[in-house]
């Protein structure tokens, strides 16, 4: 079956005027433009194609690549607004709709929004929203402590900064754990520091654990190569000097000093760390 809004693996099945026609394994077709065709197309393999409505409502092919696909999360431009809603840029010729009722403030040309990408039931079309709340899923054992995960930057919020985990989830990153910059719809990769008991989920941008003292001592080690093998850095620094000079926070520095200082890679002065 030919899912709209996803990417696609289709198999040319004829040629016409205005394009090749593509098709699933249950025979259902599909056309890909002209514009879109590969100069090089091999009728004997499978195209990988982006599927969605175009101006005449009509499914289509294209080999354009989307900046959100159905189901996920984006930070899009408003490039238009009418009297039914508002129009995001997606990378694709016709414009991704917001109607007025999924806006959670109303949306501004020149502004761009994070938002959920979406097949309407009632219309089969593709549309977005920025009311992200209700189409979060809430936490149930499928992630683990200390996991890899990917992040889409959320909202501010007294804590720290909501942010979307794996276009599934919410977490929250603590303000005194975010050692960088970061703004709304920034897309990052994040850990998990810590599931609750009521399925709340905290997070980290720095890795946790066992996998926190390479990334952080190889972090050190750079920085003193690129500063003529020293830095004016101890255990007595304050933390928001090691913020300000390594993106750390102290007992990261502190924990990644402890790693070099083993392996022999520094020494301990009385006024910073040097490489041997």
């Amino acid at each position: 079956m030919i899912a709209l809004g996803k990417y696609n693996k289709l198999k040319p099945v004829r040629n016409t005027s205005v394009g090749v026609f593509l098709s699933d394994k249950e025979g259902v077709e599909i056309l890909l433009p002209n514009k879109y065709v590969p100069k090089e197309l091999d009728f004997d393999a499978d195209l990988e194609v982006f599927c969605y409505l175009d101006h005449e409502e009509r499914p289509v092919a294209t080999t354009l690549t989307p900046k959100i696909c159905r189901d996920e999360y984006g930070f899009l431009e408003v490039v238009d607004v009418n009297d039914y809603g508002a129009f995001l840029d997606w990378g694709l010729e016709k414009h991704l709709f917001v109607p007025y009722r999924e806006q959670v403030e109303k949306m501004q040309v020149g502004n761009s929004y994070l938002v959920h990408c979406y097949l309407d039931e009632k219309t089969f079309r593709l549309a977005a929203s920025s009311r992200l709340e209700k189409f979060l899923q809430k936490h149930e054992n499928q992630l683990e402590e200390l996991e890899e995960v990917n992040l889409n930057i959320w909202r501010k919020t007294p804590l720290g900064w909501e942010a979307i985990i794996n276009d599934t989830y919410k977490g929250l990153l603590y303000s005194d754990t975010i050692f960088k910059a970061i703004k709304e719809g920034d897309t990052l990769t994040g850990y998990i520091q810590k599931i609750r008991e009521d399925g709340k989920i905290d997070l980290s941008l720095q890795p946790l654990g066992a996998k926190m003292l390479e990334p952080t001592a190889a972090l050190i080690l750079n920085a003193l190569k690129e500063n003529n093998g020293f830095l004016a850095l101890h255990d007595k620094s304050s933390p928001d000097e090691i913020k300000q000079r390594l993106g750390l926070s102290k007992k990261a520095f502190k924990k990644g000093v402890g790693v070099l200082y083993k392996s022999k890679k520094i020494t301990l002065e009385n006024n910073g760390i040097k490489l041997t």
